[in-house]
């Protein structure tokens, strides 16, 4: 396995692309195995660590985010990762970005109502690293929902030439999304955390837009969760929700931790409010 701050010119070989930012952990092994399944093994897996700066915001955990790079390039190198990716800052963004990405109005709802700005950071590093790479096909995780759909929105809107692709949660044994996250989580903490995958599975169970907030805030209220948001949205995120398949999508605060999750739900014939 190849480790670097520079990018060498691109081999004609298949290549995929997990963009993180470190702190490794099995939501991200399963993107590795993703993308090999869609190169092969004459293919290149390409992963890159970086800690993005300009995607967080005032009083936010930019100092405190976990660091663990020796760990990441051991899990890199037992999922057979070609090249691991470890620009700096300078290679990013040089001197200073006075060019970033316009996310649009998506940008500035669910995740980007709490986090101003917090878009426009993805994927303008998101871009720039997708320009560098160069690869076939770049795996997002379905945990960040909305961030895929607006990687996806990205790709499709400035011609990107590259497949998107997303990629399951990956879960713990009672439900809880892998996030680099929870180990800020106390002890007592991801105890009431659990309530996040029950209030997706109540949710799941009903059929009218209005019964499934109520059925996921139910849920999350019982374990004394802060919550920022529980929404109901069509599966590209619209706020017309049809019959059919969408997203439940939520955000809640357990003790310093601000933790999001999604599902997808089945919206019935009485489902629009």
């Amino acid at each position: 396995m190849i480790v670097t701050d520079v990018l060498a010119p691109r081999s004609g070989k298949p290549r995929a692309f997990v963009p993180t930012m470190g702190a490794l952990h099995d939501g991200h092994r399963e993107l590795m195995r993703v993308a090999r399944e869609h190169v092969g093994l004459e293919g290149e897996v390409v992963v890159s660590v970086f800690v993005n700066p300009l995607q967080f915001g005032a009083n936010e955990d930019f100092d405190q985010y976990p660091r663990t790079l020796e760990a990441d390039r051991a899990a890199c190198e037992a999922e057979g990762v070609n090249i691991l990716y470890v620009p700096t800052v300078w290679t990013i963004y040089g001197e200073s970005p006075s060019i970033t990405v316009d996310p649009g109005p998506l940008g500035e709802e669910l995740e980007g109502a709490s986090r101003p700005g917090h878009f426009a950071g993805v994927l303008t590093v998101v871009g720039i690293l997708l320009h560098q790479v160069a690869p076939d096909f770049a795996l997002f995780g379905e945990k960040d929902y909305q961030q895929l759909e607006l990687v996806r929105r990205m790709c499709r809107d400035l011609s990107f030439p590259v497949t998107v692709v997303g990629v399951p949660t990956v879960r713990e044994s009672d439900g809880l999304a892998r996030s680099s996250r929870n180990v800020y989580l106390s002890a007592d903490d991801r105890r009431r955390a659990a309530a996040i995958p029950r209030a997706l599975k109540a949710g799941s169970n009903a059929t009218s837009v209005e019964q499934i907030r109520t059925a996921a805030i139910h849920e999350l209220n019982a374990a004394d969760l802060d919550i920022d948001y529980v929404e109901v949205r069509s599966n590209d995120l619209g706020h017309d929700v049809p019959e059919g398949e969408a997203r439940l999508l939520l955000a809640v605060h357990a003790g310093s931790s601000r933790l999001i999750d999604n599902g997808p739900v089945h919206v019935g014939s009485d489902g629009s409010e």
